[in-house]
């Protein structure tokens, strides 16, 4: 896991936690609804933090018996997790204190501190959105940012980057909620914007589910992998032709690939051997995130046939 990533996780950390304990200690001076619910936002993204940390380090352990492919998914299970936890302490939090507020309105005090806290609350989620763009940035190359999160096999970053995104949002929601709830006197304001928050870390919680889920069940590599794994077997002078490859993806950092050949009809098993020692060597010299590959010779026309839908 590159040390980047866990710079990002860390620096979300560190804002989150100080940033709860001011927004708690606020909401609890001017009985603030939306206040509260962007403390509660807050500490859900503190312990998705402790959580995505947790699982960085599970999926770094080696492989073993039990274990063949190691622990890479460790990553994208906790990852899930992580999106899970946003829906049900976030998103449902926020909009229940907004629904009880509205129901039961009581009179903002003292708004000048949430002001104060929701500025502080601004510049520390800025610097830690400004961290986690700036990895997102180096990583997604000249992809577009959708793209770019929709194609990533690591979650660590795109997971803070979302988060960031969602609570800067949320910051000015609270900040706008609580002005008008004061100026106009109608606290039931206050409670909508509570209502909204809840619906911003809903809708993002569904986009990081639905993505770290699809790494969960198991992806297809990067196009470029798999395209220099076929050119490097195709260029062997003892493979007839490279049908194709099948991967998988087990971790931010972990692969597996079965490769389709076509040998030529004049090799001894040994002179096959050696190519296939040869071909495995390039690759994970090229693509040292390949943990396995397997070969299997067979034609074009028997890799098409047992492929059909897959490729």
């Amino acid at each position: 896991m590159s040390e980047s990533n866990k710079i990002v996780v860390y620096a979300a950390l560190f804002g989150n936690l100080a940033i709860a304990l001011v927004k708690f200690v606020a909401s609890y001076i001017t009985n603030s609804s939306a206040m509260f619910s962007e403390a509660i936002h807050s500490v859900v993204d503190t312990l998705n933090e402790i959580l995505l940390l947790y699982g960085m380090k599970k999926s770094e352990k080696p492989a073993n018996a039990k274990h063949p492919f190691g622990y890479g998914r460790e990553l994208y299970f906790w990852a899930f997790i992580v999106a899970l936890m946003v829906f049900a302490l976030g998103a449902i939090v926020s909009i229940y204190q907004g629904i009880q507020h509205i129901l039961q309105p009581e009179v903002m005090r003292d708004p000048l501190i949430n002001y104060i806290v929701l500025g502080l609350a601004i510049l520390f989620e800025g610097f830690s959105w400004s961290v986690a763009l700036k990895t997102f940035r180096k990583q997604k190359g000249n992809l577009g940012y959708f793209e770019a999160f929709r194609h990533s096999k690591d979650p660590t970053t795109f997971t803070v980057l979302f988060e960031d995104t969602a609570a800067l949002v949320g910051l000015v929601i609270a900040l706008v909620g609580i002005f008008l709830a004061h100026q106009l006197n109608i606290p039931e304001l206050d409670g909508a914007a509570s209502i909204l928050i809840g619906i911003v870390l809903a809708v993002s919680a569904w986009f990081l589910a639905r993505e770290t889920k699809g790494l969960l069940l198991g992806e297809t590599a990067d196009p470029k992998l798999r395209e220099d794994v076929l050119n490097i077997a195709q260029q062997d002078a003892a493979v007839f032709s490279a049908n194709g490859v099948l991967t998988e993806q087990m971790g931010a950092q972990q692969v597996i690939a079965s490769l389709s050949l076509e040998f030529k009809d004049d090799l001894t098993s040994d002179e096959i051997e050696a190519c296939v020692n040869r071909i495995e060597a390039q690759i994970k010299q090229l693509h040292p995130e390949i943990i396995a590959l397997f070969v299997k010779p067979q034609t074009k026309a028997v890799w098409l046939e047992r492929t059909q839908g897959r490729v």
